[in-house]
């Protein structure tokens, strides 16, 4: 396989997360997770779908990378298993794959995936990818109070601020 091999410069990047990277193909592992590493993001690497299903339970990644062609479990299955599951339902996954027909994509995207590249690829698209996939998931700022149960918190209002309202040490 033909992969584009474009280095980022490290200070491109400044999101750190914490990535899976689920390939079984060793020299597409090390491309990745060497460029990822250039770019300040943190790699794990799972080499088929249970391997990936089993480091998910020790930590939740920022981000999950999935090859469509695996051993035994394919992507595909990955994904919907990870989406099926509360824990890593929310969990951000591109696919990157060497399947190529609009109809892969489709499947690939209708699975669970936020996006979907091909083999060949470039690193720079990769890097872009990742970081708008985790933009888009990334918390949102808000005005408004946040409720849950019965804590309010209240970004007009900080903790102390209010009459009678005591700091915690």
């Amino acid at each position: 396989m033909d992969t584009h091999i474009d280095l980022i410069p490290p200070m491109e990047a400044n999101l750190g997360a914490h990535i899976l990277v689920v390939e079984d193909e060793v020299a597409i592992q090390e491309l990745i997770t060497l460029n990822l590493a250039q770019a300040g993001h943190e790699t794990e690497v799972a080499a088929n779908g249970l391997e990936a299903l089993s480091r998910v339970q020790d930590m939740l990644p920022d981000l999950i990378l999935v090859d469509w062609m695996l051993p035994g479990m394919s992507g595909l299955d990955l994904v919907r298993r990870l989406r099926a599951h509360q824990r890593t339902q929310r969990v951000p996954i591109i696919m990157l794959t060497a399947r190529v027909d609009e109809s892969d994509k489709l499947l690939g995207l209708e699975s669970g995936a936020d996006d979907y590249i091909t083999k060949p690829f470039s690193i720079r698209e990769l890097n872009a990818r990742i970081k708008a996939v985790l933009r888009r998931r990334a918390p949102q700022i808000t005005e408004d109070p946040v409720l849950f149960k019965t804590l309010s918190l209240d970004p007009h209002h900080p903790p102390g601020a209010r009459p009678g309202a005591q700091r915690l040490p």
